[in-house]
């Protein structure tokens, strides 16, 4: 089962949200994350990696741009807002049927929240909502 998290710049949430799920060690799912605008090779932001760090999960990241081979090779697609999901559902019609918002997959209504800028206290509340959203979804994708 091959999962790909999904944000705007690849360096807040979506690194956070795979280092999250791959931290759970499910047998048979791999993880990655790309972003709709990415700049390819920059690390997740500071804050994401103090606070992943703080969490004991790993902070190595590149940052990827969203591309058609990702989208081939993922079987679940989870977008941190509806904006993402209609872009990547606009740009790459094989990303329809397999493409999610992260909290809509899970039956939460709204949009995770982005913390691009924002202080670490900010950064580990997004933490928090993304590890209770990942929750609700992981029986729902093994």
């Amino acid at each position: 089962m091959n999962v790909l998290f999904v944000c705007t710049g690849n360096t807040c949430r979506s690194p956070m949200a795979a280092a999250i799920l791959a931290g759970r060690d499910i047998k048979d799912v791999e993880v990655r994350s790309a972003g709709v605008f990415a700049m390819p090779g920059s690390e997740a932001s500071s804050q994401a990696q103090a606070v992943l760090k703080e969490k004991g999960l790993p902070v190595e990241h590149q940052s990827s741009q969203v591309s058609d081979e990702l989208i081939e090779w993922a079987n679940y697609i989870f977008t941190m807002t509806a904006q993402h999901k209609m872009l990547l559902e606009n740009s790459y019609p094989n990303s329809l049927g397999k493409t999610y918002t992260l909290k809509g997959f899970a039956e939460q209504s709204g949009e995770v929240m982005d913390p691009y800028g924002g202080s670490v206290e900010t950064y580990r509340a997004t933490f928090e909502e993304l590890q209770n959203v990942i929750e609700a979804i992981v029986e729902k994708i093994k």
